[in-house]
């Protein structure tokens, strides 16, 4: 049995990693004193490791550019809300689900899976995976232990503080819609039933997370899958003068209106709260394919449009394990069939977050009373 001395010092030991955690939010070096995460293979950094599913990619070449290596992120260094965390003035990735404690629940979890989708059958075909309701249980379980650490209160109040940031859709496309060997959806639905069908849903899981305390909401629109490797290669382009499965983009793009539409309906109805749709990282792919239409000189640079940068199975569409990749990821932008590199990362991270800094800025603390609150409580003990 664990002595009163023993469990004490432990609580206090906890409450000072809790009291340092708030103190460095009100110093200013943070946009937001706490970033939460939910999507799927573009966002995973690391929760489908431990699961049986062929999406996880916890192994060399993926992470040969990020520094702690392969971590189940699914390029080959840091994904895009790797870049809105730096953006955020995090000073460290924020951690995923699968390993965080109930400390890091005060500055943020990733609960991102691969394969996920907002459905829950979607990605069935290739193992377990973390739907987005799932995400969302496990976003309730991150709610309990931040109540229990600073009171139900202080909680609600510091959750409202958050960054929450959502991209899901992409699979349900992917990995449902568009493989009739797999699911029945083509054959049940049109595609416009299907797009509001989803939409419908999404709007529901957003309204559950604003339930949880979620008042800083950030949704992303989906990008160009049409154009992805995997899509090229599977549908074909049918002479089209982007040179990607268009049937693919134009559901996409349908998805988006109807999402967006969702969106704005919530922000009407949930006047305390503030959406920020972002549509503006999902055409990023098409500019880099229109090369002649963009002066950024991040985007000319990425040259390589159609093929992935390590070698890809054929089964999977993901990196080889082990074998090198190509040796300039800058001038790449896709890192397998999938997933961009980093370098596409990095400027779609930028040209979204120019939606979200008036959400974020001058955000405070759950401040000073809590943690006093906090130290007399366990000096109580």
């Amino acid at each position: 049995m664990v002595s009163r001395r023993v469990w004490v010092a432990a609580a206090a030991a906890t409450a000072l990693m809790v009291m340092a955690r708030l103190s460095s939010f009100a110093d200013g070096e943070k946009a937001v004193p706490c970033y939460y995460i939910f999507g799927d293979s573009l966002a995973d950094s690391g929760n489908n490791n431990m699961l049986q599913t062929v999406a996880k990619v916890d192994y060399s070449p993926y992470g040969v550019d990020f520094p702690r290596g392969p971590t189940g992120r699914f390029t080959n260094g840091r994904n895009i809300v790797d870049f809105f965390a730096e953006y955020l003035g995090f000073e460290c990735p924020i951690p995923p689900f699968a390993t965080a404690t109930d400390i890091d629940t005060l500055t943020g979890v990733n609960y991102a899976s691969g394969s996920a989708g907002i459905l829950q059958q979607t990605g069935a075909q290739l193992g377990q995976r973390i739907p987005l309701d799932a995400q969302l249980d496990n976003h309730g379980v991150s709610v309990s232990a931040l109540a229990n650490i600073i009171g139900s209160a202080a909680a609600s109040r510091h959750l409202g503080q958050c960054l929450y940031t959502l991209g899901a859709g992409n699979n349900d496309f992917l990995n449902n819609y568009f493989r009739p060997e797999f699911y029945p959806t083509s054959r049940t639905y049109t595609v416009k039933r299907f797009t509001a069908l989803l939409a419908n849903r999404y709007a529901q899981q957003l309204q559950r997370l604003y339930g949880l305390g979620a008042r800083k909401i950030v949704v992303f629109a989906l990008g160009q899958i049409g154009c992805v490797p995997f899509a090229i290669r599977r549908y074909g382009n049918n002479g089209s003068a982007s040179g990607c499965a268009e049937a693919l983009n134009d559901a996409a793009a349908l998805f988006n209106v109807r999402l967006k539409s969702a969106i704005n309906r919530l922000q009407a109805k949930l006047t305390d709260a503030q959406f920020v749709y972002i549509g503006s990282g999902s055409d990023m792919l098409m500019m880099v394919r229109q090369k002649n239409s963009t002066t950024v000189t991040e985007l000319k640079a990425l040259e390589v449009v159609d093929c992935a940068c390590c070698t890809a199975e054929a089964s999977s569409g993901q990196c080889v394990p082990d074998k090198a990749p190509c040796p300039d990821r800058s001038s790449y932008v896709f890192w397998d069939w999938f997933h961009p590199t980093e370098a596409l990362n990095s400027v779609t991270a930028a040209a979204a977050f120019e939606a979200v800094r008036p959400l974020v800025a001058h955000s405070s603390s759950v401040g000073e009373s809590s943690m006093l609150r906090l130290t007399a409580a366990v000096q109580a003990m």
